[in-house]
């Protein structure tokens, strides 16, 4: 496939002439390169969405997945959580944050009276597998982004949680260390940001004490809560 066309659902080679004017108003229309744009409002739901994300192959990470890692959570959320890319666990059952980070992350959750189900919804930057659990490349990176802008969009959330260096680079292009923004208030397109450190990190680093990386994300994680309920008010 060369980098002037693209497929659509049945396989059908369109030149790249047609996709400026078709792409955003004919679903069937998939980008097969990263060089094609996904204009906003080309989606109206994330399940929709995610029929596009299941067969995409915008960047070599297509060829290695065992599924497109979407989401979770209520897609009305107020909270979107924000992580780099699947794992092992995740490419294997197609869902983001379900191993021990995951477990980790429902317990800071639950910590502050804040559920999955109800409260917030999980993506990441990218939605398949870097090999060996690498960070993606920033082509890939920015070839998964516009998915990641549409699930922003569709979910609508108040708050957004960027876990890690590589979500907070891919939302608000700031190369600053997790260690120095973490718990920092960042507002993006109307939006509350905060970084905070990934769970995985977390799990690295079991110390409670003050000062330590577990103790600053209790900090965090209830000034999350109070922004929310702020934001309620």
């Amino acid at each position: 496939m060369s980098s002037e066309s693209q497929l659509n659902i049945f396989g059908q080679a369109i030149a790249d002439s047609s996709v400026e004017s078709t792409m955003g108003s004919n679903f069937d229309l998939i980008p097969t390169i990263s060089s094609i744009p996904i204009p906003p409002g080309t989606y109206t739901s994330i399940s929709q969405l995610a029929t596009h994300c299941q067969i995409c192959h915008r960047c070599e990470l297509g060829d290695t997945r065992i599924n497109s890692v979407v989401g979770r959570g209520n897609e009305q959320a107020p909270i979107l959580i924000i992580g780099e890319g699947p794992g092992q666990n995740e490419d294997e059952q197609g869902l983001p944050f379900v191993g021990r980070s995951g477990q980790l992350l429902e317990k800071i959750l639950a910590a502050v009276k804040l559920t999955i189900e109800r409260d917030v919804y999980i993506c990441n930057v990218v939605r398949c597998r870097p090999p060996e659990n690498r960070v993606p490349t920033p082509a890939e990176v920015a070839a998964c982004k516009p998915y990641l802008l549409e699930q922003i969009r569709l979910v609508n959330p108040k708050i957004i949680l960027l876990t890690g260096a590589t979500a907070v680079r891919a939302i608000t292009g700031k190369k600053d260390g997790i260690t120095k923004i973490r718990g920092t208030w960042i507002e993006w397109e109307g939006r509350w940001c905060m970084p905070i450190f990934h769970p995985a990190y977390l799990l690295r680093n079991p110390a409670p004490d003050v000062g330590k990386p577990k103790w600053l994300m209790w900090q965090d994680i209830q000034a999350v809560r109070a922004k929310l309920d702020e934001t309620r008010s």
